[in-house]
Order: C-alpha cells, then structure tokens, then sequence
C-alpha cells in the first residue's frame, strides 16, 4: 500500500496510544466572536464540555497540519492567496506542528477540537491572514480528510504488524517440522498432524486479513477534500491538485456523500474485529495448551504473570487479555454501526462518535499483534509431553478404514468395522498398539500382515501429500513459499 508524497517535509505519523479522555493542558481564552454573529449569548459551559472533542481528537494533529499545508497551496494555485500569505500560513503551521510534537501547545478553554485549536493558534502566530486558511473548506471536509490520512498511515502500520506475526509462526514451523501432534476436531483427539502445519494455519489467517486490510486501504485512500459543509466551494480550488500533494489517488465524486460517509470507518472496524477474532482463537489453544491437562507448550515466563495467593501459578495473562480484548473491539463496531444506521444526509454531529471507537480499536489491534509476535517467538515447544500424547486416542482410526478402502471394501463398511474396533478396544482397556494381526482379521479378512506397518505416525502424516495436506514434504513446500513471499515485503 502506497500513500504517495507528503505535501511538507518533516511530518510523522502520530505514535499510537491509548485514548484519553483527560482536558489537555489549558489556559483561558474567551470564546472567538466569529462564531457568536448568529447567536445571542455564548455557549453554557456545560455544553461546552459535553461536545468538545480536542481529548481524543487531538491524536489527528499531524494529519490535520498536513491536510491544512496541502490546502494552502491549493488557495495558492487558486488565486485566494498571494505567494507571501501562503508561505506565512505555512511557517506558521509548521510552527505550530512543532509546539504540538513538542508539548509545548498552549490549549485553550475555547478549543472545540484539534482543526479549531490550530486555527486559533496560526492566527495567534501569523496575524489576520490566519483567518483566510479555512477558505473553501469546512470542518465536515477537513475532518474526514484527517481520519482518512490518520487509517492510511495506520493502516500501513497494521499490514506491517501482521506480517512480523506471520515471521513468527513461519519461525516456529520451520524449528518444529518434525513434531507431530495430536489434530482435533470437537476438541477431541482426530488424526496426527505436522505441528508445522498447525503453526501454518495461522499464517494462512493472518494472510487473509492483510488481504483486508490491502482491499479497506483502495476505500480509505480517497480524498474528500473540496467538499465544503456539504454541497462542495464556490472557489476554484483544484481538488486533483490538493489530491496530488497529499498523496491521494482518487477524489470523492459527491460532496453530500464526501461529507458523512463513514463506511471505511465502519468497514476498517469489521477488519479489525475479524484479526481480533483470529487472535482469541489462537488465545483459547495457547490457554489450553499450556494448561497442566495438555501441558504441549510453556509460554514464556516474561509473559505470564504469578497469583497474588497461590504460589504454584503461572497464569497465561497475555492470551486471556487479548481473547478479553477482542469483545472489546467487537463493541467498537457495533457502536459505529448504531451511529451510522439512522443518519439523514448528510453531516451531523452525531460523526463525532466515530472516533474514539476507531482509535481504540486500531491501537488494541496494533498492540495485540506485536505483543504476539514476540510471545511466539518465544514459545517453547513440550515435545516430550507431545510423542507421549500421541498413543492414545485412535488417532489412526482413520488410517485404517482407508487401508481397507485401498483393499476394495467401500468407506462407510470401512468406517464400521474401525468403528467395532475402536469399541473392543475401549471395552478391553487396549490401544492400536496391542493389537494383533489375528485382532485385526477378526474383524475383517480384508486386513493383512501389512495393516500393521500402515499404522505409523510418521506414515499418517506423510501420506497427507496432496496440496494442502499435513505431510512433511508438503507443509516444507509451503514453508518455502511462505518466506520467499515474505521475504519481498517490508519487516515491521
């Protein structure tokens, strides 16, 4: 995913952290008199509170200076600036840019929001020209544009946080070929697998969800700049030309619709739900596994944590936080689907809930990614537990109905005589290994000296040859492939 040029040198995207809902620091300001012509008394204070969203919006600060330096060479480009305003305009974002990145922002009680609380400070530095900046635009506009260049940026953070995840598991898979484990289905115990190819699995997931990720990002990645309040500008700005600066390869075709679409919101939350998903699942097998019942693996000790009573415990905090975590995600797209399912054309405030949801989830996603990728780097591999799980429950069952199969008996007569088997030997408290050729032909004369032979681990798993399948040779093709392809993208 490509997001083109940055309009100025010098900008970065914002790290990511955790929402907070705590008032920036602050210093009293009266409210601006260009915002009180229509009214006849100032905003109550309560109101102000309740509808500022500078705490969680002010993360957009970056892309709000980048958008606003692209938009003043537009105005430039459109005759509404002189070549000496632009370049105050843009001094003074930049300057801006750096209180901001440095912490030294002086907040004010009469800032709505990050556009509102940067407009009021460039003007503060430059003087009146700093009022022309918001010509040919409005908040509607400029907001959707800073969320979009926010989800490019992040985006691309995300595909990258996915592939070092995939590394990991290839990393495992290419150490533990030669491990066979037990396969479920039901979580119960079904046929012999290579542990690389479980291991595998994940990879196949995590790829899916890049897939996503690539296809939201062609959504996202259009500029809806131009598009006023709602129904467009009446100045001669060339939007192609904005588009260009900021690295955007398509424009919005409809300003109603530029304004108060939110689908990629929407659809980049279903994306993040989907991996949160695929994390929990691997969270339930990693609980599971390193459980003393099945004891197949030891997680790492730097990511568990002791019990405040019990002294023998090694809690498996990290899988169960992040299998909490993805109910937590799941809230965050019905939260935006709520929002959006009664909006008439075309802004409303009601938009404004559509980031503190978006944030949250996109970092959680982002942290839970890479606290997995190092877990599972980590992760140690019971193979002792592992080879002596491996001669109990009939996992060879089916081997040998499709031995008998090969013998010309068809499958579901095959399937009842392994059936009757499996039975004499719950009754009589036996494995596949203690029983005889004479066992064997007792329930069916198609069975020869070589049904013995077929039922090997090693056997079973190699015999799974075809595209796909578990045996060595293959999951090592696949392996392979994998890092060839891995090979041509960009680590984390």
């Amino acid at each position: 995913m490509k997001s083109g040029k940055r309009a100025q040198r010098g900008s970065r995207p914002q790290a990511a952290t955790r929402s907070d809902r705590r008032t920036p620091p602050s210093k009293k300001s009266a409210p601006s008199k260009a915002w009180t012509g229509r009214f006849t008394e100032t905003t109550h204070a309560l109101v102000e509170r309740f509808t500022c969203s500078l705490p969680f919006d002010r993360r957009l600060f970056e892309y709000d200076i980048l958008g606003s330096l692209a938009h003043c060479q537009a105005l430039e480009k459109a005759g509404i600036l002189t070549r000496a305003e632009r370049r105050s305009l843009m001094r003074g974002l930049e300057r801006v840019r750096d209180e901001l990145r440095e912490n030294r922002f002086p907040f004010a009680d009469s800032d709505e929001d990050i556009h509102m609380a940067v407009e009021r400070r460039l003007t503060e530095i430059v003087g009146p020209v700093g009022g022309k900046l918001h010509t040919g635009r409005s908040r509607n506009d400029q907001v959707t544009l800073d969320l979009r260049l926010y989800l490019r940026e992040h985006l691309q953070v995300l595909q990258a946080r996915l592939q070092d995840l995939q590394r990991a598991f290839l990393g495992q898979a290419r150490q533990h070929l030669d491990v066979i484990i037990p396969g479920y289905t039901h979580l119960q115990r079904a046929q012999p697998v290579s542990l690389a190819h479980h291991f595998l699995a994940y990879v196949e997931m995590l790829e899916r969800d890049i897939a996503r990720v690539r296809d939201d990002f062609k959504r996202v990645n259009v500029m809806p700049l131009g598009s006023g309040a709602l129904a467009g500008n009446n100045y001669p700005i060339d939007r192609a030309f904005t588009a260009k600066l900021l690295g955007f390869p398509a424009l919005t075709r409809n300003s109603l619709d530029g304004v108060s679409d939110r689908d990629y919101v929407a659809e980049t939350l279903g994306v993040l739900a989907i991996i949160m998903m695929h994390l929990s699942r691997l969270s339930e097998e990693l609980v599971l596994w390193a459980s003393h019942e099945f004891s197949f693996v030891e997680l790492p000790d730097g990511f568990c944590t002791g019990s405040s009573m019990l002294p023998q415990k090694k809690n498996p905090d990290v899988p169960e936080l992040i299998r909490g975590k993805t109910g937590r995600v799941y809230g965050h797209v019905l939260s935006i689907m709520t929002t959006l399912k009664g909006l008439p054309l075309s802004y409303n405030r009601d938009l404004q809930e559509d980031k503190e949801p978006l944030f949250d989830a996109m970092e959680t996603v982002i942290e839970c990614l890479t606290v997995y990728a190092e877990l599972i780097r980590r992760l140690r591999i019971r193979r002792d537990v592992l080879s002596g799980t491996l001669g109990s429950g009939f996992l060879l069952a089916t081997e040998l109905a499709d031995y008998l199969v090969n013998k010309g008996v068809p499958f579901r007569e095959a399937h009842g005589i392994v059936g009757q088997l499996v039975r004499h030997c719950l009754e009589h408290r036996r494995e596949w290994q203690d029983l005889s050729l004479a066992d064997l032909k007792a329930a069916s004369p198609h069975f020869s000296k070589d049904a013995l032979l077929f039922l090997t681990l090693e056997g079973a798993v190699d015999r799974k040859a075809q595209t796909g399948g578990t045996s060595r040779k293959q999951v090592t093709r696949q392996m392979n492939a994998w890092e060839a392809r891995l090979a041509k993208k960009p680590k984390a």
